[in-house]
């Protein structure tokens, strides 16, 4: 794959809209990583937290690292000093734990919370009103080392792009339906972390301010 070539295409397709690349380089060697951070790409995103804090000692310290994984509770701790965004909290008991590690190294760390708009089971996240009823209860508000700062949702891996494409509608729905809503200060709608390679051109249109491309950038692993 021609890296560069590839970061160019997307730095094209995504001139004078609101979002921003992921380059997604998990499973990649840092080799590969040089390449695409030498044509001005900064944001890279890893899912899981071994790789992306072994790669985050190697590589230039301007880059940005997200967690685009699953996290466990217990990884917490290793991934705090070093990452700029959590794409994937998926529960209060890891928002509670992303907080007290981050009170340890007196950081506060930007979250996105992880929305399940998928039909697959296999998918992490909150349901709606899960979500709803967690921002209303105000247990974020105590959360003094965390900033939630927007969601993320993974579609149905499909064909059917009226099904993605309805995916992404009703989280971008959720999305503006809590921007209105009486938000703690740690808490505000910023950031859409939706669209992977197959199908960020759906995201963007549907919203998007941030796309998770791995495969169509790096081939596949």
């Amino acid at each position: 794959m021609d890296i560069r070539n590839n970061i160019m295409f997307f730095r094209n397709q995504l001139a004078g809209k609101d979002c921003r690349l992921i380059a997604v380089s998990k499973t990649h060697p840092v080799e590969r990583i040089k390449e695409a951070y030498d044509v001005g790409q900064r944001i890279f995103g890893e899912n899981k937290v071994q790789e992306l804090v072994a790669k985050q000692a190697e590589l230039p310290k301007d880059i940005e690292w997200h967690m685009i994984g699953h996290l466990q509770s217990n990884k917490a701790k290793q991934l705090v000093p070093v990452v700029s965004l959590i794409h994937s909290v998926d529960s209060f008991k890891l928002l509670e734990e992303i907080n007290k590690q981050a009170k340890k190294v007196n950081r506060i760390i930007a979250c996105l919370l992880q929305v399940h708009i998928a039909k697959e089971e296999t998918k992490f996240g909150f349901d709606e009103a899960e979500l709803i009823d967690l921002i209303q209860s105000g247990k974020i508000t105590a959360l003094d080392s965390v900033k939630v700062i927007g969601l993320m949702g993974m579609a149905t891996f499909s064909n059917n792009k009226e099904q993605v494409r309805n995916e992404f509608k009703s989280l971008k729905k959720l999305f503006d339906q809590i921007a209105k809503m009486n938000l703690p200060a740690n808490m505000e709608m910023k950031e859409l972390s939706m669209g992977m390679s197959q199908d960020y051109q759906v995201a963007i249109e549907e919203g998007s301010t941030l796309v998770r491309i791995g495969t169509a950038i790096f081939g596949s692993r």
